[in-house]
């Protein structure tokens, strides 16, 4: 009888690490679970009301964060990065959110293919260079980035271009000096280039007395464009690039992107994604309009 009740006292004990497991595995969500669960997340962020953007993107910011390393993290803060510039969270939640970005590239980095770095680390670079966000990360990727972000800007600086205006009318970039120029893109396909472009134009009508002109450019074609603007009623210049020569001498790999000139002509600000009014506020005053 004592040895049957060791016997079983022995069974107990060698079971006892693998019930711990499968107990475990059933009260924690499956890796890839949460995962799903957070992609879910982000693409209901456009459903977000304004007003609660910045606490939900902080929330997804610190979930990614806490995820495993690995590759798949690392394209989802990527996704998300690119997401949550899609409306107006906040510094402090655009801060968790490159803090993210940055945490999971250091985690799984990507070596450089052509002397170019991968994505990530030109969404990072974007965000800092374009978006007053600070990053931890170093090393010969994030510089290079850097550095074309900056070889990019200076080609665009040297940029002129001439195009047909939905009205009829051709414009030159270039005889615009002497005014303040928002360079949109944008297409009717894109919902955060829909949801901009009312500020886009009531901020052109507060401040035309000042110079300002805002120049949307699309390589849609007229037949879809013009009853998408007269349904809007959008005022504001519209102009076509049908071969994308304009929008690849700027450099635009994502839609919306804005690019302010100031009266000199000097590019002061641009966007990584769409601007609220206020954000919009934020960057023309570095050109001059308050």
């Amino acid at each position: 009888m004592k040895a049957h009740r060791t016997a079983f006292l022995a069974l107990i004990c060698l079971a006892a690490p693998f019930a711990h497991r499968f107990l475990n595995a059933q009260a924690t969500p499956d890796a890839d679970d949460v995962t799903k669960e957070i992609t879910g997340e982000i693409r209901d962020l456009r459903q977000v009301p304004d007003a609660q953007r910045g606490a939900r993107t902080t929330e997804i910011a610190l979930k990614i964060r806490a995820l495993p390393a690995g590759g798949d993290k690392r394209k989802l803060a990527t996704g998300f990065a690119s997401y949550s510039t899609e409306s107006d969270p906040g510094a402090a939640a655009l801060q968790a959110v490159t803090t993210t970005l940055s945490q999971a590239i250091k985690e799984a980095p990507i070596s450089m293919r052509n002397n170019r770095p991968g994505r990530p680390y030109m969404l990072l670079a974007k965000l800092v260079r374009f978006e007053g966000m600070t990053t931890d990360l170093k090393g010969p990727e994030i510089d290079r980035a850097q550095e074309i972000l900056a070889q990019e800007e200076a080609e665009i600086q040297k940029t002129d271009f001439t195009l047909d205006a939905l009205k009829g009318q051709k414009v030159q970039l270039s005889d615009l000096r002497g005014k303040v120029v928002v360079v949109n893109f944008w297409a009717t396909w894109c919902p955060p280039c829909r949801k901009e472009m009312p500020d886009l134009d009531a901020l052109h009508a507060r401040f035309a007395r000042q110079g300002l002109v805002v120049l949307s450019i699309t390589q849609e074609d007229t037949a879809k464009v013009t009853p998408f603007i007269s349904d809007m009623g959008y005022k504001s210049t519209v102009l076509f690039d049908p071969e994308g020569k304009v929008s690849d001498s700027f450099h635009v790999d994502d839609l919306p992107r804005n690019f302010i000139f100031d009266r000199e002509g000097k590019l002061v600000a641009q966007s990584v994604n769409m601007l609220t009014e206020r954000q919009l506020l934020a960057k023309l005053a570095k050109a001059g309009i308050h």
